[in-house]
């Protein structure tokens, strides 16, 4: 996949109209109020619409938020986020009743460069998630330029994220052109050694990106609830432990190809054991494999641990995705924290592939000793197996 696209600093928008993408798919409060929990991913569209605006382009802005399925959810309207929004820029942003409906194609017609409205909920239509070319035509026909920013839904082939460049000029945000220059940088390019900490519960989930980092990385650490079929495979007891037999032969295919090709593929040593899944359950340590019946494993060991942190001290490049233990357990978070704070330590380029281990590290307060902490989960996973992007693919080439 190419990484090099053309950004907004690529194109004149002066007094052009711009349809943006962004990914303002953020937490709502559950009670029904409207109120928004956390507005990092507002922020994170300032830099890009700040520039549209100051280059004097009508900033037409899209999200979807929730899953609505195609069906109008009054809970699920972008109105808090254009409220919040408008509170961030101070100015208004002016809120469109529906998607490509009368009410938005007005809106749009009338708006004058400088200003930005936003667009309602995009799954509040049906066609958005299955493509649909009318829909993405009618997005298209109210603007003259399509910025995409939204990088949490790059990995998507929707009207909205990659449909709508079939009818508009597509150049990417900055939040996007710095993902694809850390992470794509990082895969294509990597300052050496190259060390992929990777952990979650499932090895079923993470089994592309081991391959494809098989292929670039020189360490590879194995964390959190996907050892146990790692440890199963090579014939150890797991007690009660997470485990997905289907996949312990390519978790043993995975241990030869990186004897094969040189990597150091670590795997816990030892690990945290509990008598039930609760976070104030009885637990002890005991060596890998060793986990009696009715007892499972719910984090990485001390003595794992002090491999995993020696393991990083002289990197390069470190792409970290996935905590090491039940990170929400107290008692079990010491894993996924000792991880972070050596990762907070080192001084090669640090990489957080979004989701818990992102939400890891901004929760123990190290988010500003990273180099980078991207902002869609399941897309950099995509990424990092080397898979392609439709939301990038469809941007313009430098």
């Amino acid at each position: 996949m190419n990484y090099n696209k053309k950004t907004v600093k690529d194109i004149d928008v002066k007094g052009k109209k711009v349809l943006l993408r962004c990914d303002f798919n953020v937490p709502m409060a559950k009670d029904g109020s409207g109120t928004i929990t956390d507005d990092k991913r507002i922020r994170a569209a300032l830099p890009t619409i700040q520039y549209l605006l100051d280059q004097g382009a009508a900033v037409i802005a899209c999200s979807h938020l929730g899953k609505p399925k195609g069906e109008v959810k009054p809970e699920l309207s972008l109105k808090p986020v254009a409220k919040r929004l408008s509170e961030l820029l101070g100015k208004e942003v002016i809120m469109a009743e529906d998607v490509v409906g009368p009410d938005a194609q007005a809106k749009a017609a009338a708006l004058q460069p400088g200003q930005i409205m936003l667009l309602e909920n995009t799954r509040f239509e049906k066609g958005e998630t299955k493509n649909d070319p009318e829909l993405a035509k009618a997005m298209a026909s109210m603007a003259q330029v399509y910025v995409s920013d939204a990088f949490g839904a790059v990995h998507r082939a929707h009207a909205s994220t990659a449909g709508v460049a079939d009818y508009l000029p597509a150049v990417s945000g900055f939040l996007i052109q710095k993902e694809l220059e850390v992470i794509g940088g990082a895969l294509a390019n990597p300052k050496r050694p190259l060390v992929a900490i990777l952990g979650g519960s499932k090895v079923s989930s993470k089994i592309g990106v081991i391959n494809n980092l098989l292929e670039i990385a020189d360490t590879i650490i194995i964390g959190g609830g996907m050892a146990y079929t790692f440890s199963a495979a090579q014939g150890g007891k797991v007690g009660d432990s997470l485990l997905e037999a289907d996949w312990e032969s390519y978790a043993n295919d995975m241990v030869k190809k990186a004897q094969e090709k040189g990597v150091k593929l670590l795997l816990p040593v030892d690990t945290v054991i509990a008598n039930a899944f609760a976070a104030d359950a009885e637990h002890k340590v005991v060596k890998n494999g060793e986990i009696p019946d009715g007892w499972q494993g719910l984090d990485i060991g001390p003595e794992t641990v002090k491999l995993y942190c020696d393991a990083v001290k002289d990197a390069g490049t470190v792409i970290w995705n996935g905590p090491m233990g039940v990170f929400e357990f107290p008692a079990f978070a010491k894993g996924t924290e000792a991880v972070a704070e050596a990762l907070s330590k080192t001084s090669a380029i640090t990489i957080i592939g979004g989701g818990d281990s992102a939400a890891a590290v901004q929760q123990l307060g190290y988010a500003d000793k990273m180099t980078h902490i991207s902002t869609g989960g399941g897309a950099s996973l995509e990424f990092m197996e080397g898979k392609e992007l439709p939301g990038v693919a469809c941007l313009l080439d430098k």
